[in-house]
Formats: structure tokens, sequence, C-alpha cells
């Protein structure tokens, strides 16, 4: 026994209890260490954006700890109840996204979120980056990798559904994310090249539909003001240009944890959700920006690691589509706050404050694991 734990241990799986589902528990050291001290980096962040307020402290740490247990629980369950449960789990979101389209609670022009008595308000959306690389990964195996032209057609409705419901709302960050994660996914089974061509085509030839019928006049003067913020800097440039007066003027080292003038003084929005880094690089500068990006890049690594070792191809698929997933909401965020992309409204995942975002990160992650890391029959 002693001998099997350690060379569990020298491939970072752990296992520290025998799980009532039949197999034992796993987990990676190297992501959950990574996971902590992302966690633990946030929260001492936060402390400051939230301008030192205890009681924000404590609601974020209480849902991180429930993330985390979501983590653990995830881990836990075999892979033929992923695979099973895949369906069921994806209907569920789809039920959970019409309700918000009817009794959704609106906030800035949005309607994301759900208030359902007796539990906190959350955005369904969020259960997307699991339930979605679920379904397409059920899918697909269940064609044993061998699609067709219908199973394209199925797939496009699979995942249209989701994201055009989440578009709608509207949350295009959200919606492209989605869609990227997905196309990863397609690309790494193997879908030929043609189909992509076919996508960026129908991309380009609804283009100006989308500009002229669905974006609203506020998206369009984000987009406009993305290349020329000073083109109305009280209005839709002032997020773009407040966040890139943070980041610049916290230079190398920042003016110190606590030091903000932006955030602490009301000019930045949104510092301890959305704008989380630019409170990041005024308050400790460039250098802790760059090592707060490497940690995200070690956990993509990591979890595309255990994706393309994954000891079946549902886990390879479904790891893969999370692992994308993620790190698109890490880089689409990040490309916000430097006014590269324009303002879609997406907090940066496990140092943003929020329950919906950090619960189901970690809850992915979770899945990525048992999934990518578990032996099992798909049929058991």
């Amino acid at each position: 026994m002693n001998e099997g734990l350690g060379g569990r241990s020298a491939r970072a799986h752990h296992h520290f209890f025998s799980g009532s589902y039949g197999q034992t528990f796993k987990f990676d050291i190297v992501l959950i260490t990574l996971t902590m001290l992302l966690l633990g980096f946030g929260l001492i962040v936060l402390y400051s954006a939230l301008g030192q307020s205890w009681s924000g402290l404590l609601n974020q740490a209480i849902r991180l700890c429930l993330g985390l247990g979501c983590l653990m629980l995830a881990s836990q369950l075999r892979v033929s109840t992923y695979y099973r449960w895949a369906p069921t789990v994806y209907a569920g979101t789809i039920m959970l996204l019409f309700a918000v389209a009817v009794f959704g609670v609106s906030n800035k022009g949005s309607q994301r979120w759900l208030d359902l008595p007796g539990l906190p308000s959350f955005q369904p959306s969020e259960f997307l980056k699991i339930s979605l690389p679920l379904i397409v990964g059920w899918y697909i195996t269940t064609r044993n990798f061998k699609l067709k032209f219908f199973d394209y057609l199925a797939l496009i409705l699979i995942v249209g559904l989701p994201t055009g419901l989440v578009f709608l709302q509207p949350d295009y960050g959200t919606a492209l994310i989605l869609l990227i994660g997905v196309a990863a996914m397609l690309f790494l089974c193997g879908v030929r090249l043609r189909w992509f061509g076919a996508g960026l085509v129908l991309v380009a030839i609804s283009a100006p539909i989308i500009w002229n019928f669905v974006f609203r006049d506020y998206h369009r003067r984000r987009i406009i003001t993305l290349f020329n913020p000073e083109r109305d800097p009280l209005g839709a440039g002032w997020n773009i240009i407040q966040s890139k007066t943070a980041v610049g003027s916290g230079g190398l080292s920042g003016k110190g944890l606590f030091e903000g003038t932006q955030s602490h003084l009301d000019f930045l929005p949104e510092g301890h959700t959305d704008f989380i880094i630019a409170v990041i690089g005024e308050e400790l500068g460039f250098v802790w920006c760059v090592a707060l990006l490497c940690c995200y890049l070690l956990i993509f690594s990591r979890l595309m690691y255990l994706s393309t070792t994954a000891t079946n191809g549902f886990g390879y698929v479904v790891g893969t589509g999370i692992t994308v997933i993620f790190f698109g909401y890490v880089l689409v965020n990040v490309a916000m706050v430097l006014g590269l992309l324009p303002v879609v409204g997406l907090p940066l995942p496990l140092v943003s404050y929020g329950g919906s975002s950090a619960i189901t990160t970690m809850a992915a992650f979770g899945v990525a694991l048992a999934v990518c890391t578990h032996k099992q029959d798909l049929e058991k």
C-alpha cells in the first residue's frame, strides 16, 4: 500500500478517503495548490477593493469555502455519473436560462440573474461552463468521435440554444467564450477545418444584422469608444480611461496595498468585480499583475495536461472544454481592463467578488479532475 501511495504522489494525484460511490477520491495537488494561492491572493486584494470591509470579505470567504466543497464533491463522482447525467444537467441549465428570460432580475441593462425564494440570487449562465462541455462531450462520445453531417447540425442546435439565450440577456462576453470553448473541443476532436471556415463566413454575414438589429445603443457605443475612449470620456469611455489610468499609475511596484486612489476615491467603477486587476495594477504594480497571470497560465497548463492525458475520450473532450472556457474568461477580462476589448462585464475567475463565478469555476475544476483522472467504464 505504501508503495502504491508513493507512486501516486509522484504523479501528484493523492487519495485521502474512500468515496461513498465505490471509488477513491482523488485530487491533483498541483491544481489545488495553485487554486488555493489564487484564492488567498484574491481575498487580500478584495479586502482593499472593498474599502477594507470585513463583512464583504467574510461573505466572499464563505462563498469560496462553498466552492472548494463543490470542487471536492465534484472530484468524487464517477466518470459514468457525469456521462449519464450530462443530458439532464444540460436540460436543467436550459430551463434556468428560460427562467431568466421570463423572471430574471435586470441590472445595468442586462437580465442575467435569477432570484428564487429562499436562495441567494445567482447567474444561471455560469453553469454553462460545466453543462456545455459535458453535453458536447457526451454527444461526441456517443457517436464514437465519428461525426456526420447531421451530427454537426445537432451540435449547432445543442450549442446554439443556450448560447443564444445568453446572447439575448445580453451577455456577449460569456456567449463568445462559450463558443470559443466548444470550437476548441471540436478542433481537438478532429473536426475538419472547413466547418470552422463555414462558421466564420456565417459570422461575417450575420455581423451587419447583429450590429443593426441585435446590439443595443450602449453596446454599439462601447465598441466605437474602444478605439477612441476620449470621444466620450464621461460616458462610454469612462471605464476604460479610469482602468488604464489605474494600471499605468501603479508602475512596476504599485502605490502600496490599500493606497490606490482610482479605486478608493471611486473613480474606478466595479473595482471589486470586473476591474479587480486594475486595482491590483495600481496598488501592487506590474510585477504582481504578471505573477497573477503566470498563476493563471500554470492552472491552464495543468488542466490541459490532465485533459490530454485523460484515461477516456469523454474526459479528454470535457476537460479541454472546461479548460479553454476558464482561460477564455481570464483573457477577455484582462483585455477588457486594458482597453483591448469592449467592456462586457465579465469577472476575473477566482479573484473578482461574487459567488456564482467562483463556485461554478471550482466545481468545473472538480468535474475536470473526475473525468480526466478516474479510470471508469462510461456504461457503468
